[in-house]
């Protein structure tokens, strides 16, 4: 749940990916539980999520051909991702990401 400005190339294709594969492990009937448990899915963000993935990755010059279906906006609330320790974990172990934040940050200023 880290702004998608924010996230480095892998990053952001990694979590586009992530959200079609959850989608498809519910839809199979598979357990995401340790996912939800450990913070680190919302069940009922994850079609707001896949369309900001889509609008970032659109915005930098990708192909987006890969749709999430609708019904996924009526999920049902499951899962809280800490958005705070989340932006602190990516941009200290990741440099592409930690790059990006710190150019958005100056920017804003």
């Amino acid at each position: 749940m880290v702004d998608p400005k924010i996230m480095c190339r892998n990053h952001l294709l990694g979590e586009h990916s992530e959200i079609h594969m959850f989608a498809c492990t519910i839809e199979a009937g598979r357990s995401i539980k340790g996912y939800i448990e450990k913070g680190l899915l919302e069940i009922h963000n994850l079609y707001n999520r896949h369309e900001a993935l889509a609008h970032e990755l659109r915005s930098r010059g990708y192909q987006h051909n890969s749709k999430l279906a609708e019904k996924w906006k009526m999920a049902k609330v499951a899962g809280v991702i800490d958005r705070e320790k989340s932006l602190r974990d990516l941009i200290e172990r990741c440099p592409g990401c930690r790059a990006r934040y710190q150019k958005l940050a100056r920017a804003k200023v």
